[in-house]
């Protein structure tokens, strides 16, 4: 190695090896640098993406909770209704029935084994 270093021709070419190697290794070392800021900068507007997707698809989400509560609630409003009016159709058909009952009981004919003008009237109120 001393006599590397006495010949010159030998001396500088050692010198601008490690001199290479020494501009390597910073270029390496500024790659790496440069690599792992663009790599952070990367990771946060990513991220700021993400939070962004997932709030809005948590807002999706609310708003379709929202709409399936009013539709659902507007059903069984309609619902409610349908079985109100039911419920009077079949009270009024009670009573009707129960009316026809009394007069088919009361009638002049109601111990007679065929059907009279009244019954048939009474049956057809039925219908």
């Amino acid at each position: 190695m001393i006599a590397l270093l006495a010949n010159k021709t030998a001396a500088k070419a050692l010198a601008i090896f490690v001199l290479l190697l020494t501009l390597m290794a910073g270029a390496w070392w500024i790659h790496g640098r440069i690599y792992d800021d663009g790599y952070q900068a990367a990771t946060l507007v990513k991220n700021a993406e993400i939070a962004t997707i997932l709030r809005d698809a948590a807002q999706a989400d609310a708003d379709e909770q929202r709409r399936q509560t009013i539709a659902n609630n507007a059903a069984k409003k309609r619902e409610a209704e349908a079985i109100a009016q039911l419920e009077a159709e079949q009270a009024a058909n009670t009573e009707l029935r129960r009316k026809l009952a009394s007069e088919a009981r009361q009638g002049p004919d109601a111990d007679k084994p065929s059907l009279g003008a009244g019954s048939v009237q009474r049956i057809n109120q039925v219908r």
